[in-house]
């Protein structure tokens, strides 16, 4: 599973998102692609959408999104909150009833870093919304999901899963202090494990998951993050322009949709499932070192990815 050889891409560390779609023929295929009007997903929308996808944008806020994908074609925009439950199920019982099947499932919105806060149901905010808006997502899309006959769920998620694995005492910092990168962390290692499990008992319907780190991209994400905290990065030169250095992970935006579309879309993902995929291939194993290329064995744990499962479906009562 770890192995980087288990898949042979033609594509590199610097490939883009159009060079990822290129020869790529996907009319009349349905793609949701949840945070698809800015950063990354914005860049993938326009890539997937350019070879005939007829992508579905939630969006929360809807001015930036009309803004941002005006100059787009077959790109829907439909109004949703991933922290309000109530909104994804009509947003999923839409999708549904209409009979299309969607083939694709891109999981990028998120948050990082920010301020503690709590959804409606008291769940860490960061938690809530990367990993249990998109656990409820996809389940009320299930249906649609499973009558396309070969569908691909997309979780996004981050090297920063390497600061540490899903604490089952205390998921949502209720009894140890909030430490904000630590809850980015955690929900990014849930997505990990989201799409472990979720490929495991998505594969009788055709329905195969992956997880996956897109590059050290800065966009609107890193907004809450200190200048402290962002020098860690050592992202900009002494001149105070921004490094661009793929073989190192450090991508624009379109290079690390490129991984998304990759994941969503791909034939050379044929006949896999469940892992974790970084620089088009299966990451190596994480060495130790914080931010470095790889994927810790607690983001992938079998054991740890149904443990989550079962706490998600007594969270928010989705694949219940």
């Amino acid at each position: 599973m770890h192995s980087p050889k288990l898949i042979n891409s033609r594509f590199d560390v610097a490939s883009t998102a159009d060079q990822m779609v290129e020869g790529l023929d996907l009319n009349g295929m349905t793609a949701v692609v949840t945070g698809g009007y800015s950063g990354l997903g914005l860049e993938a929308t326009r890539a997937l959408a350019s070879v005939g996808a007829s992508v579905i944008v939630p969006a929360r806020d809807r001015s930036k999104a009309e803004r941002n994908l005006a100059h787009l074609r077959n790109v829907t925009i439909v109004d949703l909150d991933l922290s309000v439950p109530n909104e994804i199920a009509a947003f999923g019982a839409e999708i549904v009833s209409s009979g299309r099947p969607v083939s694709m499932l891109i999981n990028s919105a998120g948050v990082m870093a920010t301020p503690l806060w709590r959804n409606s149901d008291g769940h860490e905010g960061q938690f809530a919304i990367n990993h249990l808006g998109h656990f409820y997502l996809t389940a009320a899309l299930w249906p649609a999901l499973s009558r396309a006959n070969g569908a691909r769920v997309v979780s996004v998620s981050s090297r920063a899963h390497q600061a540490g694995g899903i604490d089952f005492d205390d998921i949502h910092f209720v009894r140890r202090a909030y430490d904000s990168v630590l809850a980015y962390g955690q929900a990014k290692t849930a997505n990990a494990l989201f799409a472990v499990e979720l490929d495991r008992r998505g594969r009788e319907v055709g329905v195969r998951a992956f997880s996956l780190h897109p590059g050290q991209i800065l966009t609107d994400i890193v907004r809450h993050l200190t200048p402290e905290y962002l020098a860690r990065f050592d992202a900009y030169d002494a001149d105070g322009t921004l490094r661009i250095d793929p073989a190192n992970g450090r991508k624009t935006p379109e290079q690390g949709a490129a991984m998304m579309v990759w994941a969503g879309a791909s034939p050379e993902l044929d006949g896999f499932g469940g892992q974790y995929l970084e620089d088009f291939g299966v990451a190596p194993p994480y060495n130790g070192e914080l931010g470095s290329k790889g994927v810790a064995n607690w983001a992938i744990d079998p054991v740890a990815a149904r443990r989550l499962w079962d706490v998600s479906v007594s969270m928010t009562g989705a694949f219940a």
